[in-house]
C-alpha cells in the first residue's frame, strides 16, 4: 500500500532560496545609497533581508527623501538598478531545477512566497527558466504586510487550495523564517545563503538546513 504524503505543496522564498543573490542586492543599495548621499546604510541592511521594500527604505533612508521621492519610486528606483546588475550572471542556487522537477513527479505543487516586488518575482522566474514550475506567484506588493508577517505565505498556501500545515517552506533569512514558523508551516527548510548552517542551527531556525537543493533527500523529507 503505498505511503500516505503528509506534504501536499511547496512555499519557495525567492531571494536568497531561489538564487543566491544577497551580493547583488548589496551592489545595488551601494549604487542607490550613493545617489542620495547615505553612507550609514550597511549595518542596517543586515538586518534587513528578507523584509519589504517601503520597510528597507524606511530603515535605511532619511525622511526628508522618502517624503520627496515616495516610497513606490525609491522602491522602483533601486529594483532597476538590481536587475541591471544581476541580469548578466543570474542562475538559479544548485539543485533547485532537479528539486523542483521531483516536485512535479510527485504531485506536489508549488509556489513563490516573496517580499520582493512583482517586477523581480518575474525577473528571476524569467531569467531562470523556471517560471513553469509555479502554480502561485504571491510577491510583496500583492499583499498588506510583508515578512516577517506571515501574510505572504498564507496566501500562497490558500490560492494553491491547501492548508498551511501541509506545506514545506524554503527560506534563508530570518525574517522568512519567523514569517514561516508564524504562518503554521508543516516543514521549515533552511537554505544556507544569507546566513550560515551554524548560525540557523544554533538559533532553532529551521527543521532541516542545507547548504544547497543537492543535499535534500525528497523521499526524506515528504515523509518527515
Amino acid at each position: 500500500m503505498k505511503p500516505t504524503i503528509p506534504f501536499r505543496a511547496a512555499l519557495f522564498d525567492m531571494d536568497g532560496t531561489l538564487v543566491d543573490n544577497s551580493d547583488i542586492h548589496v551592489q545595488a543599495f551601494r549604487f542607490f545609497c550613493d545617489r542620495y548621499g547615505v553612507t550609514d546604510w550597511e549595518s542596517r541592511l543586515s538586518n534587513a533581508f528578507g523584509m519589504g521594500s517601503d520597510d528597507i527604505m524606511r530603515m535605511l533612508l532619511p525622511e526628508v527623501v522618502i517624503r520627496n521621492k515616495g516610497l513606490k519610486a525609491l522602491g522602483d528606483e533601486k529594483e532597476q538598478i538590481y536587475r541591471e546588475i544581476y541580469a548578466p550572471t543570474i542562475q538559479p542556487i544548485t539543485g533547485l531545477r532537479a528539486l523542483l522537477e521531483q516536485l512535479h513527479q510527485a504531485g506536489i505543487r508549488c509556489a513563490v512566497g516573496s517580499s520582493g516586488c512583482r517586477d523581480n518575482v518575474n525577473f528571476v522566474l524569467s531569467k531562470c527558466k523556471i517560471e513553469a514550475f509555479f502554480d502561485v506567484q504571491i510577491s510583496g506588493d500583492m499583499v498588506a504586510r510583508c515578512k516577517p508577517d506571515p501574510e505572504i505565505y498564507i496566501t500562497a498556501a490558500k490560492e494553491l487550495g491547501i492548508k498551511i500545515e501541509e506545506c514545506i517552506i524554503f527560506e534563508d533569512a530570518r525574517a522568512g523564517f519567523e514569517a514561516a514558523r508564524r504562518a503554521g508551516a508543516g516543514l521549515v527548510v533552511g537554505i544556507a545563503t544569507t546566513l550560515t548552517k551554524a548560525q540557523i542551527l544554533a538559533d532553532n531556525l529551521a527543521d532541516i538546513v542545507v547548504e544547497d537543493f543537492t543535499e535534500i533527500d525528497l523521499s526524506r523529507v515528504l515523509h518527515q
